[in-house]
């Protein structure tokens, strides 16, 4: 089985490699961006995708978009410091198979991997718990009603970046980004595009723990 972790600290891909040290039959890759991601999803197809959230760049949620549109069927768990279950849920509905805090235990680390592979999804009970309860909190979220790429933009212009330099970075159409600019007006009720990045800047930290 491969597994490929995509995480940028060298020492959280050294520990996954020794949490899974011990697993046979599983042969760890690495990657430490989303383009090193993608090449190794298309030169290797792994079995199963680590992906942690916070990289350089482009988001693990965007990534986690890009992975999904290239093949629809890679099996992705979502491998984060953050244990909000609002993100959790995010994760998810992007179409992440399995959602895993890094402060969990690693047996939970590999049970994951193993579930995933086999073709499930999995959730600790512990996260499951926290996200059957959390319907309240994550209506009162104002990012909750994004996706990966929205919040991508969003987190884009909070960090001072113009549409036609976010463009680049997503690899996509000057006209796309405007129109998801609309989009996000609408959606958090923005009065203006100057509104619009008064939240994103309100929402940055926020955002830097998706």
């Amino acid at each position: 089985m491969r597994v490929l972790i995509v995480d940028d600290h060298p020492m959280v891909i050294e520990g996954c490699r020794g949490m899974l040290s011990g697993q046979k039959d599983i042969e760890v890759l690495e990657a430490r961006n989303a383009d090193e991601a993608l090449e190794a999803c298309a030169s290797v197809m792994p079995d199963v995708v680590v992906l942690d959230i916070n990289l350089p760049g482009v988001s693990g949620f965007e990534l986690l978009r890009r992975i999904l549109k290239r093949d629809a069927n890679a099996r992705i768990i979502v491998f984060t410091m953050n244990d909000d279950p609002v993100f959790a849920a995010r994760a998810i509905e992007g179409g992440a198979r399995g959602y895993v805090a890094k402060s969990e235990d690693p047996r939970i680390f590999i049970k994951a991997i193993r579930a995933v592979a086999a073709g499930e999804r999995y959730l600790s009970n512990t996260l499951a718990l926290k996200l059957a309860f959390a319907d309240q909190a994550r209506a009162s979220n104002p990012l909750d009603a994004l996706n990966g790429r929205e919040i991508e933009i969003l987190r884009n212009l909070a960090d001072g970046k113009d549409m036609t330099e976010i463009a680049h970075i997503l690899k996509v159409s000057y006209k796309t980004v405007a129109n998801n600019c609309i989009l996000l007006i609408r959606k958090l009720g923005a009065r203006s595009k100057a509104d619009l990045l008064r939240i994103a800047v309100e929402n940055k930290v926020a955002m830097k723990l998706v």
